[in-house]
């Protein structure tokens, strides 16, 4: 009778830790699903066309980054935001360009990309500011403002990334409008990086409770400058 009361107990044990389980695995679902549709509904107003941002006079184009190939030229989603970053400074969107990505080593340097591939498209070097510490979407938002000065942006980037960081700038005190730069089909990884949004809008979401400042600052850029004094080439 001894064992069949403690097999007993033990079963019960094992249901309750069950349903705790399954108690907190929908309860982070729900969290998750309501951060992220929170966020996409918040800032949705603000994602507009090429034409409905012409009218907006920002201080700057803010191109975040999105990795370069071995050869170091741009992959085709980092293309595709430098031309629409390129296109809304020839509409007179901004008389300036933030090129903001990674540059944390020496052989994987996106800003540098960035800015060549801009100045090629016909864009002044000294309208184009390069952020080398832009090394993830809360630090290229935080450092715009804080670094170089800016209040009204437009973020340039594929629209399922957009939302996100209009989230950031909003909560960081920018007035920020969302430009998307889906020019093409880019990858049958899309899917996998849509669900890494998902929880990367999740971190987001209480990174911007805290509001830390990132790794790198520096000393103030203001953007009536040359853009060449962020060139370190």
């Amino acid at each position: 009778m001894k064992i069949k009361k403690e097999d007993k107990k033990k079963k019960k044990m094992i249901i309750r830790l069950l349903l705790w389980g399954l108690f907190l695995g929908i309860a982070l679902v729900l969290l998750i699903v309501g951060i992220n549709l929170y966020m996409v509904l918040k800032e949705k107003s603000r994602v507009l066309s090429v034409d409905e941002v012409s009218d907006i006079q920002a201080d700057c184009i803010l191109v975040l980054g999105a990795g370069i190939r071995e050869d170091g030229s741009p992959t085709w989603m980092l293309e595709d935001r430098i031309k629409i970053g390129d296109w809304l400074y020839q509409q007179g969107c901004a008389s300036k360009i933030i090129m903001s990505g990674d540059h944390g080593r020496e052989e994987h340097d996106e800003v540098n990309t960035m800015k060549n591939y801009a100045v090629a498209e016909g864009v002044p070097s000294e309208d184009i500011f390069m952020d080398h510490a832009g090394f993830e979407t809360y630090d290229s938002l935080y450092r715009a403002k804080e670094i170089f000065g800016a209040k009204k942006i437009i973020i340039v980037t594929q629209e399922y990334h957009l939302y996100r960081a209009l989230y950031i700038a909003d909560m960081l005190g920018l007035e920020a409008y969302g430009v998307p730069s889906d020019l093409r089909f880019y990858s049958k990884k899309m899917a996998y990086w849509k669900f890494r949004e998902y929880l990367a809008r999740v971190k987001s979401f209480g990174k911007c409770i805290y509001k830390p400042e990132p790794k790198y600052l520096g000393e103030p850029i203001d953007l009536s400058v040359s853009g060449d004094v962020t060139n370190d080439k």
